[in-house]
């Protein structure tokens, strides 16, 4: 590996026509184009480092063009100079002395950065000819924390307490990998419940849900008050009093609103209420959290860096932590908010969907039970049925749980013939469009 080198980054802006079916609809966005800045790290010799960020259509040059910019840190470079010191790698990202005023760590250029990390990890993965959970799994205590950038965290989390969670927590790590390897990870499907999907489809694809093993569905509100109740009772009769009902307002509703539509579909008892209201207003979840303590809060999806996370958990704003895998950037922050997760004994069920994001929490909750949290109990990572046809290594899903992904990298390789045919605006599907 000490001789790879990067010569080139390839990025794409790749979509796909998903809200002609209303696929990924919610109470905020409406009309979402499932895609994705893509890229692609090529190298001297051996393999590729396959990264992207996940968008909504409109917009994804933006997170192209800031891909492409950034791209320039690593081009050029050997891996192993990168590898060596990952945690400075990031810090070089997000501490550009000019380019960081147009973050910092937040936004556009954050997304772009989780991106190209991304693909950094995936590559070395390949290289150690091991998936990326494993890689993960397979570091000492002392290289993963030096990949974490703990600036602006400690009075949250130290270097030194996430030393000994890693250390403490590695034991037994046999067992519960063959747990995983028996059984997979436990996960939850919103495929049943978007927005825009009428009454009837909502049934039918819960009813086939239920065939298939699920017993925990998310559906998405923020709608007229009756019609999400009615919709909430819907669903809750369908899978019954036994399984998990989750619900998410998509950032939806002002903070009155909020606690006053929770309440009222605490009736259908609900396992969380998925971001309630703005995802940058700490104090907002934690008042909706203290007037509605029956119904639990989570969110996430949408927290710009380590350090909300933070805000949130001291703040107690939240029951659920739910880290994205390209919102952050990437692997190295995620690492973060995962330990201080535990710090907080908070569960981390991940947001997924869209495009990649179900190949890429897969290995993150993996490794988090693995070295981390080492508890399933209450634990789920979200599953979206769309799109995973066009990557190399998609994710599997038995009996409602993740299976382990076995080959080397990050899952993130997407098709040639995808990238030929959704690449926007020249590629073969838009051309024609």
């Amino acid at each position: 590996m000490s001789d790879l080198k990067i010569t080139h980054a390839r990025v794409v802006d790749l979509r796909f026509p998903t809200s002609r079916e209303h696929i990924g609809s919610d109470a905020v966005n409406v009309d979402p184009d499932y895609s994705a800045a893509y890229c692609i790290l090529e190298t001297d010799h051996g393999p590729h480092g396959y990264g992207l960020t996940f968008t909504l259509g409109r917009g994804t040059e933006l997170c192209v063009e800031a891909l492409k910019y950034l791209s320039r840190f690593a081009v050029g470079r050997t891996l192993s100079s990168i590898t060596d010191d990952l945690g400075e790698f990031y810090r070089l990202l997000t501490s550009d002395s000019q380019f960081r005023w147009l973050g910092p760590e937040k936004g556009v250029i954050h997304l772009a950065t989780g991106a190209l990390i991304n693909a950094v990890w995936d590559l070395y993965a390949r290289v150690q000819e091991k998936p990326l959970w494993k890689l993960l799994a397979d570091m000492s205590a002392e290289e993963i924390v030096r990949a974490i950038d703990f600036r602006y965290i400690t009075d949250a989390l130290t270097r030194e307490e996430a030393l000994e969670i890693l250390r403490a927590r590695k034991a037994c790590m046999d067992t519960r990998l063959k747990q995983l390897q028996e059984t997979g990870y436990p996960a939850y499907t919103t495929s049943a419940g978007w927005f825009g999907y009428d009454d009837e489809k909502i049934v039918r694809l819960a009813s086939e849900g239920l065939a298939e093993g699920w017993t925990h569905f998310k559906l998405k509100v923020g709608g007229k008050p009756d019609d999400d109740l009615r919709r909430a009772r819907l669903l809750r009769n369908t899978i019954g009093c036994g399984n998990k009902l989750m619900m998410d307002a998509n950032q939806k509703w002002d903070i009155g609103e909020a606690i006053e539509r929770t309440r009222q579909l605490a009736e259908v008892d609900p396992w969380w209420m998925e971001e309630p209201t703005n995802p940058d207003d700490i104090l907002g979840h934690a008042r909706i959290r203290r007037e509605v303590p029956k119904v639990r809060i989570a969110t996430g999806e949408h927290c710009h860096n380590r350090v909300m996370f933070k805000q949130l958990m001291q703040a107690e704003a939240i029951d659920v932590c739910q880290i994205d895998s390209c919102r952050l950037a990437g692997v190295n922050e995620n690492l973060a908010v995962i330990l201080m997760a535990a710090k907080f004994d908070l569960p981390v069920c991940p947001h997924a969907g869209g495009v990649g994001l179900c190949e890429y929490v897969q290995h993150l909750s993996a490794f988090d039970f693995l070295r981390v949290s080492t508890t399933l109990e209450d634990r789920v990572t979200e599953f979206v049925d769309h799109l995973h046809e066009h990557f190399v290594d998609p994710v599997k899903i038995r009996n409602a749980h993740y299976v382990l992904p076995e080959k080397p990298g990050y899952s993130a390789e997407i098709y040639e013939d995808t990238l030929h045919d959704y690449s926007y605006p020249d590629g073969r599907f838009w051309r024609n469009e």
